[in-house]
């Protein structure tokens, strides 16, 4: 089978990570892939190092968030742009995997007359975005896979039931659990944005040091994409946490050497997230986390066995502070989340369950 992957990025985000990860896969099918990608980010040497064929497309840069007048303009003039290209790409191929809405409509109008797999990893927010991309798919007669029910429900309004479905993201663990029980460092993983709550870290981050002194704190991430707001965000945050004990620790390309530091997650997520992909790496490194009971989390964590939900920055400090000296319950959840991660959440199942998804829409049925 002969696979054309397209990417609305090309710098490396959970989405992109997902993407790379199912190549392997690909290979060991021995089915042939070429990735599109736009810009010129990291990815396209990441790509080719496996090596597969890379291809320039045009979609963007657009500003996150809402757009601007220059970008709408920018996605009027890139769009039938964009449309050539993946007609000219998708000749000869069994299938087109599309990693991002920006592509939809440019794929919509391509009519290249090959099976389209959409995958969506994050909620496209009610709005004209989301017409436009429900719109696309639907002309596309598209099936989608979805990275947990509360992505997928939208575009249930779009498509059949039986062409929406949803594969939970897996994640490459470590052989064993990292954890250490009794360190006191909290931490928070994730590309700064307003979504992935740094700010509501570091409010949560006061409460905990006023009532442990000793504990220690450690934000890993950095703004991606080209996001000027994410950078202004960034500033924003490092303002907050003046005078706690913060280690801002950049990004890293290792989540679980920054992990094997870590004692308990937070994770602050706004109510459009998904499932975060930092909470099943978690699982995977025995890592206990909190997270706020918003978008697709509650479908990953079992509250008190895997897992603590919480509402509010005052339940995640107050739930922190009395875990942080709870290491019979720590480990519990510790030992539980793993079990989690092997049963659900790895690697293997993820790509096994996803090219399956493949197959199907290539063979033009539901995936």
């Amino acid at each position: 089978m002969k696979l054309l992957l397209l990417d609305q990025y090309s710098d490396p985000g959970g989405a992109q990570q997902a993407l790379m990860e199912i190549l392997p896969a690909i290979r060991e099918r021995g089915w042939g892939a070429r990735i599109g990608l736009p810009g010129g980010g990291e990815l396209f040497g990441r790509v080719e190092k496996l090596g597969f064929e890379t291809a320039k497309v045009t979609c963007g840069p657009y500003r996150a968030g809402a757009k601007s007048l220059g970008d709408l303009g920018r996605f009027a003039r890139d769009t039938p742009r964009l449309a050539a290209e993946v007609r000219r790409l998708a000749a000869g191929t069994d299938l087109v995997h599309v990693n991002g809405p920006r592509l939809l409509p440019g794929v919509a109008l391509a009519r290249a007359h090959t099976p389209v797999l959409f995958h969506s990893h994050s909620l496209v927010p009610a709005g004209r975005m989301r017409e436009v991309a429900g719109m696309a798919l639907r002309r596309l007669g598209a099936s989608v896979v979805a990275a947990c029910e509360f992505v997928a429900a939208p575009w249930r309004e779009f498509l059949p039931d039986d062409r929406v479905h949803v594969v939970y993201n897996g994640v490459a663990g470590p052989p064993a659990a990292i954890w250490r029980p009794g360190t006191l460092v909290v931490g928070c993983i994730g590309r700064y944005a307003p979504e992935k709550g740094q700010l509501e870290f570091v409010r949560a981050a006061r409460q905990i040091a006023a009532a442990l002194p000793e504990s220690r704190f450690t934000i890993h991430g950095a703004p991606l994409f080209g996001d000027a707001g994410a950078e202004r965000y960034q500033e924003r945050v490092r303002a907050e946490a003046s005078g706690l004990p913060v280690e801002f620790a950049g990004w890293t390309p290792d989540v679980y050497q920054a992990l094997a530091r870590i004692g308990l997650l937070l994770a602050p997520s706004a109510g459009n997230e998904a499932t975060t992909r930092v909470i099943l790496e978690a699982f995977a490194a025995g890592v206990p986390v909190i997270a706020f009971r918003s978008g697709g989390i509650p479908e990953v964590i079992e509250h008190g066995r895997t897992g603590w939900l919480v509402d509010s920055v005052d339940e995640m400090a107050r739930l922190a502070i009395g875990l942080l000296s709870d290491r019979e319950k720590m480990t519990s959840v510790s030992r539980a989340a793993r079990r989690s991660w092997e049963a659900r959440f790895n690697q293997r199942r993820y790509q096994h369950d996803l090219l399956e998804r493949m197959e199907a829409a290539a063979r033009g049925g539901a995936a």
